[in-house]
């Protein structure tokens, strides 16, 4: 069977490029618009600002040094499970943070006056960041971390223990501030920034059921399988106009593999019927959780 190249070179190049443009516009989004205005975030960015503030220690650098010290607890207690491209944001971030620090003047988008303008705007640029770097399999670490070690120990959601996470650090800001009004507006931005990332990845949460019809089907589910990664399961059918049995494939994936998947089958065979809708959800291996 002739070997399907996913992951080109070029592929690859484009992810990386995509995940850099994601961590810019993450780390402008908090550095840059939530700083300025004294606000505060969610996760270790969240936390970082509010070290920030209470020391002077910049934003950049207790960024990293969280995520180094959850990413040694993550190693020790999950074992090594972060790809090269979640190290990759990391420490990206953490570098871009620090560039935008030594640039970006104090107020100067005049946005330290209207925290509410600030906080929308900081939340939606900072989603979309994130939500750029997840569609291409990184990660920012943070309570990403936090919530895989956790999950790993009792039965608690993904997003449950995001949340949770959330509302302390937010909350903690109160201690620093004394000022009620800069919680909420942390409230706002974490609100924001999730309705965001939903958005982005609106189109990554969408799974499609595929229909091949081939004299090849054979060669197609052995390359779906093997290559691909995705499970392909052979129905029987009849065509009702020739009136011959056929080999029907079905196969399940995500939205955002269809064009690979496509170049795959007419790889074998360019004459292939294929059918495709969306589905609602998938559960199981390789998909969602149903928790």
């Amino acid at each position: 069977m002739k070997k399907f190249n996913h992951s080109s070179p070029a592929r690859t190049i484009r992810e990386y490029l995509l995940i850099t443009l994601g961590v810019i516009i993450y780390a402008f989004g908090i550095v840059g618009i939530i700083k300025p205005a004294g606000g505060v975030s969610g996760g270790a960015s969240g936390l970082s600002l509010i070290i920030d503030y209470a020391t002077g220690i910049p934003t950049s650098v207790s960024f990293f040094l969280i995520n180094a010290v959850l990413l040694v607890l993550a190693i020790i207690l999950l074992g090594a499970k972060f790809g090269v491209k979640t190290l990759y944001a990391i420490f990206l971030i953490s570098g871009v943070m620090g560039v935008f620090e030594a640039v970006i003047p104090e107020g100067w988008v005049g946005l330290a006056d209207d925290k509410f303008l600030s906080s929308v705007l900081g939340g939606a640029l900072s989603g979309v960041g994130i939500g750029i770097c997840l569609l291409q399999g990184g990660s920012t670490g943070g309570s990403d971390i936090v919530a895989m070690i956790i999950n790993k120990y009792r039965n608690i959601s993904y997003s449950r223990v995001v949340v949770i996470v959330d509302v302390f650090i937010i909350g903690s800001s109160l201690f620093i501030f004394g000022d009620l009004a800069t919680v909420i507006y942390g409230y706002v931005v974490v609100a924001v920034f999730g309705y965001t990332v939903d958005i982005v990845l609106e189109g990554d949460k969408q799974s499609l059921q595929i229909f091949v019809m081939s004299k090849q089907y054979n060669e197609i589910a052995d390359l779906v399988t093997n290559e691909l990664h995705r499970g392909a399961t052979v129905l029987d059918g009849t065509g009702w106009y020739t009136k011959q049995p056929v080999k029907v494939l079905m196969i399940v994936c995500r939205k955002t593999e269809m064009s690979m998947m496509m170049k795959a089958i007419k790889s074998v065979d360019q004459q292939a019927f294929i059918s495709m809708n969306s589905v609602m959800g998938v559960y199981g291996q390789g998909f969602d959780t149903y928790k």
